[in-house]
């Protein structure tokens, strides 16, 4: 999936919040356990898929299912996601992100993310379909 005009689309679990995805440890910020079992599994979801990195720019819809109701702030999700996506191997480096679109659904038992990456310049809008020419 190296080809430019590629499209990736994956559903994948909520991923930890910013607050859960790092952690202080001798003066020294690493990622959490439950950031690391994250970025482990999204890494094995793309390496059965057979995902290879996405070149040049990129837009990145996100489907955000939360896992339950409590309240949550959407760009908590953004840093544990592109970076687990770039560590898996979707794209080279998460500086390829140049247009980055989020909606919250309903809670769903345990959350989910479906995630839908392309090449720009897009020709419809990666979360309703809409023509934008």
């Amino acid at each position: 999936m190296s080809d430019a005009s590629a499209v990736i689309e994956l559903a994948l679990p909520y991923p930890p919040s910013l607050n859960h995805y790092y952690r202080i440890w001798r003066g020294r910020t690493l990622i959490s356990r439950e950031g690391r079992a994250y970025r482990e599994a999204v890494c094995a979801l793309l390496a059965r898929r057979g995902v290879r990195p996405m070149l040049g720019p990129l837009a990145m819809a996100v489907e955000a299912y939360p896992p339950d109701k409590r309240r949550r702030d959407l760009d908590n999700l953004q840093k544990s996601l592109w970076d687990s996506l770039q560590h898996a191997g979707a794209y080279g480096d998460d500086g390829q992100i140049d247009l980055h679109l989020t909606r919250r659904h309903a809670p769903v038992q345990g959350g989910a993310v479906v995630v839908r990456i392309e090449a720009l310049p897009l020709h419809c809008c990666p979360l309703c379909g809409h023509s934008l020419t």
